[in-house]
C-alpha cells in the first residue's frame, strides 16, 4: 500500500547551510505519527516542504503515491493535506463558529461570497457545528475566538483544519503555549479523531507524544537519527544523548 505521504531523499540548503538532508519518511495510512527532535533539528523546515511553503533543493514529496514536489500549497489542500501552525492563525474578532464556517465554505467552493458571514448557509453552519460538537467546542460557537482561553484556540485552529477534510494532518505543536494541565483535553480530542485521517504532530511535549503516537521519528541537524515505536524511541541511548535527557521515560 502507498503510504500517504512520502518523501525521498528530501534535502533543502540555505546557501552552505543545509537544514534537511536527503530525508525520507513515510506516513501510513491511518498513522498516528509523531516528529520529534532538538531546537534547529530541522522540523519546521520540513513540514514547510511537506505543505508546499517551502521549495525543496532537491529530492521528492508524494502523496498516494503523486509526485506533489512542485504543487502549489492550495493545490495540496485540495489533494488532502491539512495544516496547523505553531501559532495561532484565527480570525481573532469572528465568532468560533465563523472561523470554523469560512474553512468549509472555502473547502465547498463558496467562500469568496460568504466571507462576511460564512454560518449564515444551512449546510455550512451544521457541518460546522458537528465539527466544534467533535472537540467539544459546542458551548463555544458563538464566543469570539479571541475570547477563548489558548488551549481552546488550539482545538478551533484543529477544527479548522478539519473542516477541509483532510486525508492527512499536520500539528505542528498543537499544545505550545497551552497550560499543562490543559494539554490532556488536547491529547483526548486528537485520539477521537478519525482513524482515516493519518496524523503527524510535531511536538516538543514529550508526555503527549508518547501517548498519541503509534510511531516516532527523530529528527537531528536536518537528518532522520531513528525511528521507531515508543518504546524503542524511549530506550535509545542515541535519543537520550541528543533530546530526551536519560530521566526522561526510563
Amino acid at each position: 500500500m502507498a503510504a500517504v505521504l512520502e518523501t525521498q531523499k528530501l534535502c533543502k540548503s540555505f546557501g552552505a547551510l543545509t537544514v534537511a538532508d536527503q530525508i525520507g519518511f513515510r506516513l501510513e495510512p491511518g498513522a498516528r505519527h509523531a516528529l520529534i527532535g532538538p531546537n534547529g533539528a530541522g522540523k519546521t523546515t520540513f513540514v514547510n516542504m511537506l505543505t508546499g511553503a517551502l521549495a525543496p533543493t532537491s529530492g521528492h514529496i508524494l502523496m498516494n503515491g503523486q509526485e506533489i514536489t512542485k504543487t502549489n500549497q492550495s493545490a495540496r489542500v485540495k489533494l488532502g493535506l491539512g495544516r496547523t501552525f505553531q501559532i495561532t492563525t484565527l480570525f481573532r474578532h469572528l465568532p468560533v463558529l465563523d472561523n470554523v464556517a469560512l474553512a468549509v465554505a472555502e473547502r465547498r467552493g463558496d467562500a469568496q461570497r460568504m466571507w462576511r458571514a460564512a454560518s449564515s448557509h444551512k449546510e455550512i453552519i451544521e457541518e460546522s457545528q458537528s465539527l466544534l460538537a467533535t472537540l467539544g467546542l459546542a458551548d463555544d460557537a458563538a464566543t469570539a475566538a479571541q475570547d477563548l482561553p489558548y488551549g481552546k484556540q488550539r482545538l478551533v485552529e484543529i477544527a479548522i483544519a478539519l473542516g477541509l477534510k483532510p486525508k492527512v494532518l499536520l500539528l505542528d505543536e498543537p499544545a505550545a503555549g497551552v497550560p499543562s494541565a490543559n494539554t490532556e483535553r488536547i491529547l483526548q480530542h486528537l485520539e477521537k479523531l478519525s482513524a482515516e485521517i493519518a496524523i503527524l504532530i510535531i511536538e516538543h511535549d514529550m508526555d503527549l507524544v508518547f501517548r498519541f503516537a503509534r510511531r516516532i521519528t527523530v529528527l537531528v541537524q536536518g537528518q532522520v537519527l531513528v525511528e521507531g515505536a515508543p518504546g524503542e524511541i524511549a530506550a535509545d541511548q542515541r535519543v537520550r544523548d541528543v533530546y530526551l535527557g536519560e530521566a526522561t521515560h526510563a
